[in-house]
């Protein structure tokens, strides 16, 4: 029988290596960051970008090379696991695991529009029709939200604590792919903030997104300064997204943001979505915004608050059970 050494112990017990690969949108590397942390592992984070032809033509083209890529770092030694999302990371996926002959575990985030195969593992929320052996269905987006980014939250963010219950974190998001933020919008919100601070005696926790509308932005904070027991965040400061999750009794957001629904109903607390105007046929984020109102996290915001209780969203750690589970020699 063959015994081990104590070499091999030791890096029995070591976590996998891994590198987290996207092409730099937040929502998006926040997703592969949240299952990595549910993983307790340590992950390098790297960012890409793909040269023509790849560029128009992922992630149908294929054929990766060296000269595929830019931004990152990707020689090797390359890592025990690779997580990537989004389209230009799809190249980066297949060009690691061939380049590796298959020793890189890859997991993708969201549907990669080709075929499963060519990923050990595909996480894919609900709202999505892709399925497979190989894929894990999530009910909405992974994300970071967890017991202990809200304990961090909650301690970092402590002077939160002085606003009056109930707290109302208010997440604005802005123009989007099928969105209009238009500024009757702006004004039907505001002015129901207003009635709920005299009607409720309610504090505001207020963060506004870089595609929030300039003009927008500062109707908004203009309304709303003023007012007693108001922050608004300045987008300099340290951002207090977590804290604001942490502290708040109810969570309105606005329509356009997946991320936000989906972490939001992710704290177990009351979440309202702000309706916004259509530019054209929903589709998918249709049946997220439902599919979150079936499991109870989510209502539709009418100017009127209240608490209700259901079970909080668990993504990260289901997609982390599943890899554990699915790729245990790395575990």
């Amino acid at each position: 029988m063959h015994k081990k050494n104590p070499e091999e112990n030791q890096k029995i017990n070591q976590p996998p290596t891994c590198w987290i690969v996207t092409e730099g949108i937040k929502g998006t590397e926040n997703q592969c960051i949240g299952v990595a942390e549910m993983l307790n592992v340590d992950p390098v984070v790297k960012t890409v970008s793909l040269n023509q032809p790849w560029l128009s033509l992922s992630p149908y083209l294929g054929f990766e090379m060296e000269r595929t890529f830019s931004g990152d770092d990707l020689s090797p030694p390359y890592p025990d696991l690779l997580i990537t999302g989004g389209r230009k990371a799809i190249a980066v996926s297949r060009y690691i695991r061939k380049k590796s002959n298959g020793r890189t575990k890859t997991l993708h985030m969201l549907d990669p529009k080709i075929s499963t195969r060519h990923f050990d593992l595909v996480a894919i929320p609900e709202h999505d029709k892709r399925r497979g052996k190989n894929v894990i269905v999530t009910k909405a987006t992974p994300n970071r939200v967890s017991v202990k980014t809200l304990q961090a939250g909650k301690i970092e963010f402590g002077s939160f604590s002085a606003l009056p219950s109930p707290r109302i974190a208010v997440m604005i998001g802005g123009n989007s792919a099928v969105y209009d933020f238009d500024m009757n919008t702006a004004k039907k919100l505001v002015h129901d903030l207003k009635t709920l601070q005299g009607t409720h005696q309610a504090s505001l926790m207020i963060t506004m997104s870089r595609r929030t509308p300039t003009q927008i932005a500062q109707f908004i904070q203009e309304a709303l300064q003023e007012n007693d027991n108001v922050y608004i965040w300045d987008g300099e400061d340290p951002n207090p997204y977590f804290g604001f999750l942490a502290w708040a009794d109810i969570i309105l957001v606005t329509a356009d943001s997946t991320s936000m629904l989906s972490e939001s109903c992710t704290t177990g607390k009351p979440t309202y979505m702000v309706p916004l105007k259509a530019k054209k046929r929903l589709g998918r984020i249709k049946t997220l915004q439902n599919n979150l109102i079936k499991h109870g996290g989510l209502r539709i915001f009418d100017g009127k608050i209240e608490q209700w209780r259901y079970k909080p969203l668990n993504d990260s750690q289901i997609v982390a059970n599943e890899v554990k589970k699915r790729l245990s020699e790395l575990f």
